[in-house]
């Protein structure tokens, strides 16, 4: 047992226990700050060349039953220029940014907001 403990050292997250298999100290998933730079920068990205006004534009990310939630807010004027027809544009942007979220190895979902 002093072998497995050799190697610990303090304020490591992984820790060893009784029957010497590594465990993680984060029991929830949800408390993991997300990660999905990627898919991040290519939703303001496209969101900025759409925008008349790309300084109101802004990406949170927050994580969601083990999804990566980006929500991007604009201005009020470029709502229906982001959303589209029948909301097609908006289509298009979640195909583009969960590709990337592939990339970065999340599962992605995009939130519009109001």
């Amino acid at each position: 047992m002093s072998e497995l403990n050799d190697d610990y050292v303090a304020g490591d997250v992984n820790t060893i226990d009784e029957d010497g298999d590594f465990y993680d100290e984060v029991d929830d998933v949800d408390d993991v700050a997300p990660s999905a730079p990627s898919a991040t920068a290519v939703l303001e990205y496209i969101a900025k060349a759409l925008a008349d006004d790309p300084t109101a534009v802004s990406v949170e990310v927050s994580q969601k039953s083990g999804k990566v939630v980006l929500s991007l807010s604009v201005g009020p004027a470029d709502m229906g220029r982001v959303i589209g027809r029948r909301g097609r544009t908006a289509q298009a942007i979640r195909a583009l940014v969960g590709a990337a979220g592939v990339r970065d190895g999340v599962t992605t979902s995009v939130d519009i907001l109001d």
